[in-house]
């Protein structure tokens, strides 16, 4: 298999790829999305799977980008997180199971400085050096002592000091 460039793609800061299918944020703050599209993990407003790159509908002001196995997710640079796509495990945070075919808000999510998607959790790093996680929990991957899964599931914990 040889390499193929994705066409339409310039200005590009970060990358990550889900499942079966990819983001890239631009350094104007945009994101972009291709590939799978079946919960609406491009973010485009539809669930139609794109083999060019789409808009990620009303997503500005971004500054990081991560990929689950079929969700999406963005760090905005007031240190809030947008979650679209798959939402079985509650992997979007809203507190809901409802796919999202847009960004939705991570509510009561502020000061984050850092992101991460696992296949069905997500992870935030606040600037207090809180971690907060959520979304799918089968092998206690939110670290809190209880396997199981639900959209209400998530768990914040203190990092230690060095």
């Amino acid at each position: 298999m040889s390499s193929v460039a994705v066409s339409g793609l310039t200005g590009v800061d970060a990358i990550a790829a889900g499942q079966n299918h990819s983001i890239a944020l631009k350094s104007d703050g945009t994101v972009g999305a291709w590939g799978s599209n079946t919960y609406g993990q491009l973010g485009d407003g539809t669930t139609t799977d794109r083999s060019t790159l789409v808009a990620v509908s009303g997503l500005t002001g971004a500054v990081a980008v991560a990929a689950g196995y079929d969700n999406s997710m963005a760090l905005k640079s007031d240190g809030t997180v947008v979650a679209w796509g798959s939402n079985t495990y509650g992997q979007l945070g809203d507190g809901t199971t409802t796919d999202r075919s847009t960004p939705v808000a991570v509510p009561g999510l502020t000061g984050v400085i850092a992101i991460a998607a696992g296949g069905n959790h997500d992870i935030a790093l606040k600037s207090d050096r809180t971690v907060v996680e959520w979304g799918s929990n089968t092998s206690d991957q939110l670290a809190d002592g209880a396997v199981a899964e639900g959209a209400d599931g998530a768990v914040e914990e203190k990092v230690p000091s060095e």
